[in-house]
């Protein structure tokens, strides 16, 4: 069987002398790894385009026996300039790159992950300043695209309005209302409190895409806030926390 399609480069290495794996994300079957046999040296069937975060338009071809993909022809539609000359940078790229591989991709999700992957490597590439919180944005933004969106526009309780914030419940993906967080059966439960200004950050988050996340510092106590909300329903939910430059399951 081959096909035609769109791809990110998540991820490249050596594979034998020649050869090279690489794993994409496809615009319409999720992460897949390929393995592009002379990868190395043919400037003919790859341009030299094989490089991590390069979107490319890719021929591949199934094996005889079925086991694995061969990437048959690839050419280069966009890429990062800038991105690849600030350290910084890349380390951010890095990882959210890493949370998206440990999370994974399916047909049904790919083709909005893989406009969030474009948007984001864009937005790292051009953007003059970034968020201080921008994995962690990633984070939650990517979660909700997976179908893991934490409830924040109204108590998950009573239903009623957070007025000046509330108590994210970190095991319910929900946030309670003054008056529900005051109830005996509530009382002890762990959880963040986050501010109204920080929930209405979240909420933004959750709807936009990077290139539209605000940039500038918010107060001290929001920040804080949101990345313990944030880090927390992570661990919590999706069972991974940031460790040693990789993520690991917990």
């Amino acid at each position: 069987m081959e096909w035609n399609e769109q791809a990110l480069v998540l991820r490249m290495g050596p594979f034998r002398e020649t050869d090279i794996w690489l794993r994409l994300l496809c615009r319409k079957r999720g992460m897949l790894t390929v393995f592009a046999f002379g990868g190395s040296r043919s400037r003919r069937r790859f341009c030299g385009c094989l490089d991590i975060w390069n979107t490319l338009r890719c021929r591949v071809r199934s094996s005889r026996d079925g086991r694995f993909l061969n990437l048959e022809e690839a050419t280069l539609q966009s890429g990062p300039r800038r991105l690849r000359t600030d350290w910084r940078r890349m380390g951010l790229a890095a990882n959210c790159l890493r949370f998206a591989e440990a999370l994974g991709t399916g047909e049904e999700t790919a083709p909005e992950v893989f406009a969030l992957l474009e948007d984001l490597r864009d937005t790292l590439d051009e953007a003059e300043d970034l968020p201080s919180l921008l994995p962690l944005f990633f984070r939650l933004r990517l979660a909700g695209a997976l179908g893991f969106a934490p409830s924040l526009e109204a108590c998950g309780r009573c239903g009623g309005a957070l007025g000046e914030g509330g108590l994210f419940a970190l095991d319910e993906g929900m946030v309670l209302c003054a008056q529900c967080r005051a109830a005996r059966q509530e009382i002890g439960r762990y959880g963040v409190v986050v501010p109204r200004g920080g929930l209405d950050l979240l909420r933004f988050v959750q709807q936009e895409f990077p290139s539209r996340w605000p940039v500038a510092e918010p107060p001290a106590e929001v920040r804080r806030a949101c990345a313990r909300a944030i880090d927390g329903f992570v661990q919590y939910h999706l069972g991974l926390a940031w460790e040693g430059n990789h993520f690991r399951r917990v």
